[in-house]
């Protein structure tokens, strides 16, 4: 099966194309564009970009993500790839100056929606982690070299793509839709 991700993110494809290969699914970048809304919950904002695009396409996927930084009350949450943009990720750490490592918790989230065989499908996936003191590693995109996650003392950026395939909240909710997707007979 092959299935459409409607985004600009060339790196989310590459990473959800790791993670669906591993269930023989093949993943390509659509031209289309994701309607976003402004909104708190990653899952009304996937729910509202399938909302119009299952008008027009099937075997479509939808993805949005945010980073929930717990000293700073969520945010940026589904603000990230903003924060990212105005701020970046010395802007991140300046906000945090002075956060001990007990209060620096985070948890990066993703939510996949996606359309296939004319149904709806949304999972989630999240994984807990803390914001480093200072950026580390050249791989990866986003805040993804300050963000380390539980268990392990490297950020996303440290790690290989492969890597990070099996571990981020991304790797999570793709894998989360292709089982659900094959437990529920829409392959």
């Amino acid at each position: 099966m092959e299935l459409s991700f409607a985004t600009s993110n060339e790196n989310k494809v590459r990473e959800a194309s790791m993670v669906l290969g591993r269930y023989g699914i093949s993943i390509n970048q659509s031209p289309l564009r994701k309607i976003e809304i402004q909104s708190g919950d990653l899952a009304e904002i996937v729910e509202y970009a399938l909302s119009h695009l299952c008008v027009e396409v099937d075997d479509l996927v939808v993805e949005d993500d945010g980073l929930f930084v717990r000293s700073l009350n969520g945010f940026p949450g589904p603000y990230a790839a903003y924060a990212y943009s105005t701020i970046g990720v010395g802007g991140l750490l300046k906000l945090m100056q002075g956060v001990i490592k007990e209060e620096r918790l985070a948890t990066f989230k993703s939510v996949v929606g996606a359309c296939v065989g004319g149904r709806r499908f949304i999972v989630e996936g999240a994984v807990d982690g803390v914001i480093t003191e200072e950026p580390r590693g050249s791989s990866g995109f986003g805040f993804d070299p300050v963000f380390s996650p539980l268990g392990d003392d490297r950020t996303f950026a440290e790690m290989s793509i492969e890597e990070k395939s099996r571990r981020s909240h991304r790797a999570l909710a793709f894998s989360r839709l292709a089982e659900r997707l094959l437990k529920e007979g829409a392959l």
